[in-house]
């Protein structure tokens, strides 16, 4: 597991999303990921899973981050949703659909299922590390053009 302990917030500039990367951190886990254009005054830039982030970045191969554990405090059908987001392997995508079959107790053709699994992905506290640019028609919680540069460097 990647080591997290140190409870701080985080951000590096990136050209290739032209943007900055900023985690927030606490007990041993991510609470944030974000894409602002202008870091939070108090953030730091050294922190390993932003190593990660920019080596997922630099495109070169696949890095993963499903050992990062990320804090999900939100209702228990949208976290089931996020988990299994997070079982959707690097450079494949999936489609909300899908997504529905794949989380255990919900109906693929329930509209109140769907619904669930749009708001999860839409507020889902960490994009990238839960990867919810690779559910191809679903939103994502980073920015429109965060998003699209992500879904480009997978090949999506």
């Amino acid at each position: 597991m990647e080591d997290v302990t140190d409870a701080g917030i985080y951000a590096r500039e990136s050209s290739y999303l032209d943007r900055y990367i900023q985690l927030g951190v606490a007990s041993g886990r991510v609470l944030s990921v974000s894409f602002p254009e202008i870091p939070d005054d108090d953030a730091e830039d050294e922190h390993p899973i932003l190593d990660r982030v920019f080596e997922y970045l630099d495109g070169l191969e696949p890095v993963t981050f499903d050992d990062v554990q990320v804090a999900m405090t939100m209702p228990t059908d949208q976290r089931s949703v996020l988990e299994q987001v997070q079982q959707v392997p690097y450079g494949d995508q999936v489609t909300v659909e899908t997504l529905a079959r794949m989380t255990s107790g919900l109906d693929h053709e329930d509209e109140d299922d769907i619904v669930l699994v749009r708001t999860a992905l839409d507020e889902n506290p960490a994009p990238l590390l839960i990867p919810d640019h690779r559910i191809r028609d679903g939103p994502s919680a980073a920015p429109p053009d965060v998003e699209q540069k992500l879904r480009s460097l997978e090949g999506l």
